[in-house]
């Protein structure tokens, strides 16, 4: 991987989650994870990407606890990747862009989200925890605000005054 600028410094979980999974080829290897492929040479075929670059993405994905690694034959060793329940917990940022693709880019007509409990089509959507209300922009407040953003608000009121 190329090395990038860490973001560390942002103190913030969105900063830290993009930091391990913001790439293309870490999100895709989730998805097939999610799809249920295992081995190696499946990730391989199905995304048709370098083996170097599948290395270095698996590799990351156990270092970060988010896969581990499973021996499933030993001449010659070779190991599949499983979710583990950090890994597991990601379900929701994936379905969360696959409803957004099937929305704004190109809709998914191959694959189906269907809730087992019900049998019903479904899709993600965001509820709050407490009320079972649904989330949106307008109804969320997230505190603390960002430095930039409250400065802004502040000369602004300072302005109107």
């Amino acid at each position: 991987m190329p090395i990038r600028k860490p973001l560390d410094h942002l103190d913030c979980a969105v900063a830290n989650t993009v930091d391990l999974i913001g790439d293309r080829w870490t999100l895709l290897i989730l998805r097939d994870a999610f799809l249920g492929v295992r081995r190696f040479d499946d990730f391989r075929r199905d995304l048709d990407i370098a083996s170097n670059v599948l290395t270095a993405r698996l590799e990351a994905l156990v270092a970060a606890g988010v896969l581990l690694t499973r021996s499933y034959q030993e001449h010659p060793p070779r190991h599949e990747y499983l979710l583990t329940e950090k890994g597991k917990d990601l379900f929701d940022v994936l379905l969360a862009l696959w409803r957004w693709g099937d929305r704004w880019e190109q809709p998914d007509t191959e694959r189906r989200l269907i809730h087992r409990d019900c049998g019903a089509d479904t899709h993600l959507a965001a509820a709050c925890a407490h009320c079972g209300g649904p989330l949106t922009l307008r109804n969320v407040r997230i505190e603390p605000g960002l430095e930039v953003v409250l400065e802004h608000r502040a000369r602004r009121e300072q302005t109107v005054r």
